[in-house]
């Protein structure tokens, strides 16, 4: 895409105005991602009505970004759910996935990230709350996504996401699981569980394995982004383990607390003025927030070249 013609102008921001290059950089640090196409992340952030209003600054929208990172952000919702729950049904991988990339859980990563306050409005739109309006945010952290896939890859796109998912608040972090087996690990053995955990460098991330044990027996084995995690992890597969079905694990939890009220997003037409039916993202409900494991490198057999895009069809 290039350099923009409008890198040097000044761009109305919600409470100030700041050189569109500089904003980008601004930007950039944040996702912690250094684009080799900045033209990529100035799409991603440009809303239609911007376009419109501004051809000369930012000609492209973001739409065609969202629809690749929708598509991406499946992908790796799904990917990571079919490796680190094996004991799923399909049923419930599709609703944990669901709440993972719904309207809310989104909105909320684009707030938690600040994004509405580096997106390209109209002045309408700007003028009428468009900043803060959940099915605008969610999109353009879509569209931030797919412009990290094209310039860095999957991997990055892997990161850029789950890093902030796992950020989220979650009643299933604050479930003390390491208490619960703690009392049960006692009555039943006679013993405190001991936590043997490791960590290793996956992709661009370090990730950790835990085996808890009551004495020289092993009661479970967790993953996790931390030590802390992993062995909450290790302790709840424990509890699964010793006490069947009391213990719920947190991808069927998650689709049964989510899935029904948070259903996934519909593209929106963002209101001139305030919606006062439309809430925040500061406003809405905490998305739950599934455990990270550790993703294990599996080999493939190396595919065969695949048609380039514009390429003919032989």
């Amino acid at each position: 895409m290039g350099v923009h013609p409008g890198e040097g102008r000044l761009i109305a921001q919600p409470q100030s105005a700041v050189p569109l290059a500089q904003s980008l950089q601004q930007l950039q640090q944040k996702i912690g991602i250094h684009f080799r196409d900045p033209g990529l992340l100035l799409e991603a952030v440009t809303h239609s009505s911007f376009a419109n209003e501004s051809p000369s600054i930012s000609p492209r929208d973001n739409e065609r970004l969202e629809y690749l990172g929708d598509a991406v952000l499946q992908l790796i919702a799904a990917e990571y759910l079919y490796k680190h729950h094996p004991g799923a049904t399909e049923g419930e991988l599709t609703q944990t996935r669901s709440a993972m990339v719904n309207t809310n859980t989104l909105a909320q990563l684009a707030e938690q990230l600040g994004l509405g306050d580096y997106l390209y409005l109209g002045k309408g739109i700007a003028k009428g709350g468009g900043r803060n309006l959940k099915s605008l945010l969610a999109n353009a952290f879509e569209a931030v996504l797919g412009a990290v896939f094209l310039d860095a890859g999957y991997d990055a796109a892997y990161h850029y996401y789950l890093n902030r998912y796992r950020a989220l608040p979650s009643p299933i972090r604050d479930e003390n699981f390491k208490g619960r087996l703690q009392q049960v690990a006692q009555e039943r053995f006679g013993e405190t569980p001991v936590y043997d955990s490791e960590g290793a460098r996956v992709g661009q991330h370090r990730e950790y394995t835990s085996v808890v044990f009551a004495g020289a027996q092993p009661l479970g084995t967790g993953h996790g982004v931390s030590k802390q995690e992993a062995e909450q992890d290790a302790a709840r597969a424990a509890l699964e383990s010793l006490l069947g079905s009391t213990t719920e694990a947190p991808a069927a939890k998650t689709a049964k607390t989510r899935s029904r009220r948070a259903p996934r997003k519909k593209r929106e037409t963002p209101p001139s003025e305030p919606s006062p039916a439309e809430p925040s993202a500061l406003e809405t409900v905490p998305a739950e927030v599934v455990p990270l494991h550790a993703m294990a490198e599996e080999p493939v057999a190396p595919a065969p070249r695949s048609r380039q895009f514009g390429e003919p069809i032989e």
